[in-house]
């Protein structure tokens, strides 16, 4: 086998400061590892922050960062928003769409031309580019410049942007994949006829720490019990679900139970739920794990998953996940770790919560096993030798 030794990673944004995102984490923390490993890595990314607006916030030009070289370009500036979310909105209702509907929504999408012809005058410096995830218009062109060297990261969900035909066309045209979990690449295969051969279940690895659970009540004075979520607030994350749902627990069970947001992005909270939300926003590692380590659970709403990032380290901290049984991966997270318990509806997620509030030794048993499960699947012991056998396979 070949070594792989030149590798060009990208992503829309780069993991950094207030950027958050499972998808810009995971490739971050895979260029680091393979960086580690001996292999020459650049990570070509743009000047963007925010994935909403997609505006360049930070200057073009490259730096180094944990030893890669890390450069940013400029996102183009014609993009049309009105066609992008004109064609969006029909993709998302499943309606009938040509493929020049399609190009257009890709082609007004985030994108940067400078960075697609850095990869075509610098063809020859790269034996692998690594992209994902799978849903940008800068995934889409950046797979078409050089698709025998290209390794796709996709984060693939089942949703309907995964049934457009480009990117049908994109799956069927890259050298190989690597997956975040099992139920990820099925459905890969299943979607785009992909051989079980061209891909390999990756995933990404963790450092294990240890988080005191009652130092994050201490720090920020919430006594009272606690779920929490950690990430991305969104509608497409489940957050007015979550919302919904925890309002109607409070009121029909009579528990004093607060919800914990740590991460980016507004919340829509009823003005009658509003004194027992805490909302931290951004917040350190330290100061997450332990907000992790001393909830009840961890509520993950979220049926669009590729691989349950902050549920991996909330396990870590031994705190029990809660999940949505819709979400195949989530749910696959859960049954393979013995780590958590997944809800269909309110009725489930009612039942499954006062279980987890009234069952100290449940909590302990299902975070133990969590944890036990990522220290042995998502260390970097295990991880990187798959990592480093995708790059080169």
């Amino acid at each position: 086998m070949t070594v792989s030794s030149r590798i060009a990673f990208v992503c829309p944004r780069f993991a950094e400061g207030p950027t958050v995102g499972g998808a810009e984490t995971l490739l971050k923390n895979l260029a680091v590892r393979a960086a580690r490993s001996g292999r020459k890595v650049t990570f070509l990314t743009t000047c963007a922050r925010n994935h909403f607006t997609w505006k360049n916030d930070v200057p073009p030009g490259s730096k180094t960062v944990d030893g890669m070289e890390v450069i940013f370009f400029p996102v183009d500036d014609n993009r049309d928003v009105g066609v992008f979310l004109r064609v969006q909105e029909k993709i998302g209702r499943k309606a009938p769409l040509a493929m020049e509907d399609e190009i257009a929504w890709l082609q007004n999408s985030v994108n940067s031309r400078t960075l697609c012809d850095h990869l075509r005058q610098n063809s020859g410096a790269y034996d692998r580019i690594v992209v994902g995830p799978y849903l940008f218009g800068l995934t889409y062109f950046v797979s078409k410049v050089l698709p025998s060297k290209t390794v796709l990261v996709p984060c693939l969900h089942d949703e309907p942007f995964a049934y457009l035909s480009s990117f049908r066309g994109m799956f069927q045209s890259v050298r190989g994949f690597m997956f975040n979990s099992a139920p990820e690449k099925e459905l890969a295969c299943r979607l785009y006829g992909v051989s079980p051969q061209v891909g390999s279940v990756v995933g990404m690895g963790f450092d294990p720490f240890e988080a005191d659970p009652a130092a994050f009540s201490r720090k920020y004075g919430v006594t009272t019990p606690y779920v929490i979520y950690s990430g991305r607030r969104e509608t497409l994350k489940g957050i007015p679900l979550l919302i919904d749902y925890m309002a109607a627990f409070r009121a029909r069970t009579g528990r004093d139970v607060k919800i914990v947001f740590t991460g980016s992005g507004e919340i829509d909270i009823p003005a009658d739920l509003a004194s027992h939300v805490v909302d931290l926003g951004f917040v350190s590692e330290t100061d997450k794990h332990e907000a992790m380590a001393g909830a009840i659970a961890f509520c993950h709403p979220s049926v669009n998953e590729s691989l349950g990032i902050v549920i991996l380290e909330a396990w870590l901290a031994r705190t029990p996940a809660l999940v949505r049984e819709a979400s195949r991966v989530l749910r696959y997270q859960c049954q393979s770790s013995n780590g958590g318990l997944w809800f269909r509806n309110y009725a489930e997620f009612e039942e499954e919560l006062l279980l987890l509030f009234d069952n100290v030794e449940l909590r302990r048993s299902l975070g133990n096993s969590g944890r036990e499960y990522v220290l042995r699947e998502y260390s970097w012991e295990s991880v990187t030798p798959k990592l480093l056998v995708a790059l080169d396979g």
